[in-house]
């Protein structure tokens, strides 16, 4: 009878965590990452079908989710069936942080995440935090199609996460109870909810609001007692999670590009044939069109979904004041330290970006 390849990583992981006790995080991610790629060559060897858990923190009707079950129709088709992914939104699996951790532990073996849980292992994905560094989505998709592009989906790969492909959650617009936006003085004492993210956070306060970190699950009940005043996130988000249903105003800022990358465990990819690996690959990147593809339709239908659904007033201030409040930034985070900005990797996006 043949052996589930997940069932023999979530063992193996399982007693690695029980056998780590104090040690520190990175030897316990080294550890398991071991045991799950032995358990997973072993399984393989017995002519295993590869099932994979992947998760995400979205709700299933999110691209996010709508990608991956695409990349699973295609994988499935380009290896017969032999390579299968399995889906879980809605943070079903945990954070993203958990994710990650998940990754490392062999428990998950693929995530579609954020940048902004990467920061702890790689200052190659800060340049997608800079406000306004884009204009347009064919900007951002050209940067994230590129060499350098590539190179920094590529960059945490020591940390046991293997690049798959990029896809994406659209620009970051605010939404708040009190006011619209149409400049930046209008974000003056509202208190805004972010993700944990330095720079997010920082493009915030310089316009004189109080961000506020808070994962994702607790926005809409925080929205609702008015813990904080409003959130910034891409339309898809907004009306999948129903954030109308709490919020007055949306203003189209713009002011942020969320791209999301997808990993697989490496212990997991490097235990799989070699055919299967590519076969992963190829289905990724044919996954990326379709997946853009739903954000686009997402971002120009959910406007009018939420006005019809809740009554929230749209509103598209010009974005050149936002620009110039937020300036500041790139003096301080564009710089060769830790936590900021590569120079080189700044200026060659840049050129991309100029390009297009």
């Amino acid at each position: 009878m043949k052996k589930k390849v997940l069932a023999v990583l979530m063992t193996a992981a399982l007693a690695v965590s029980v056998a780590a006790g104090c040690s520190s995080s990175s030897d316990s991610s080294a550890a398991s990452g071991s045991a799950a790629a032995s358990g997973s060559a072993t399984a393989a060897a017995e002519g295993d079908v590869y099932e994979m858990i992947s998760g995400s923190t979205t709700p299933d009707t999110h691209p996010y989710n709508l990608g991956m079950v695409k990349l699973d129709e295609l994988v499935q088709e380009k290896t017969g069936g032999a390579v299968k992914v399995d889906h879980f939104g809605s943070s079903q699996l945990g954070s993203e942080r958990d994710l990650i951790e998940g990754l490392q532990l062999g428990s998950v073996q693929m995530c579609v995440i954020s940048t902004a849980p990467l920061s702890g292992f790689t200052d190659s994905f800060l340049v997608f935090d800079l406000p306004f560094i884009f204009e347009t989505s064919a900007q951002a998709r050209a940067v994230m199609d590129s060499e350098v592009g590539t190179e920094i989906l590529n960059s945490v790969e020591d940390q046991g996460l293997v690049g798959v492909c990029w896809f994406e959650n659209g620009f970051r617009n605010v939404t708040n109870n009190v006011r619209p936006i149409n400049a930046p003085e209008d974000l003056k004492g509202l208190k805004i909810r972010t993700m944990e993210n330095q720079m997010h956070m920082e493009a915030f306060r310089v316009m004189g609001s109080d961000p506020t970190p808070m994962a994702m699950g607790e926005v809409f009940t925080a929205l609702q007692q008015g813990t904080v005043d409003g959130q910034e996130n891409p339309v898809p988000i907004i009306e999948s999670n129903k954030l109308d249903e709490v919020q007055k105003y949306i203003s189209m800022t713009g002011h942020l590009f969320s791209p999301a990358p997808v990993f697989i465990s490496k212990a997991y990819y490097d235990a799989m044939p070699a055919e299967y690996q590519e076969a992963l690959m190829a289905a990724g990147l044919e996954s990326v069109e379709y997946q853009r593809q739903q954000i686009d339709e997402q971002e120009a239908a959910g406007l009018e979904v939420m006005a019809e659904r809740s009554g929230i007033e749209a509103n598209f201030p010009e974005k050149q004041a936002f620009k110039d409040a937020t300036a500041s930034l790139y003096d301080t985070y564009i710089k060769d330290e830790a936590g900021c900005v590569s120079p080189d990797i700044y200026e060659r996006v840049m050129e991309v970006v100029n390009a297009n």
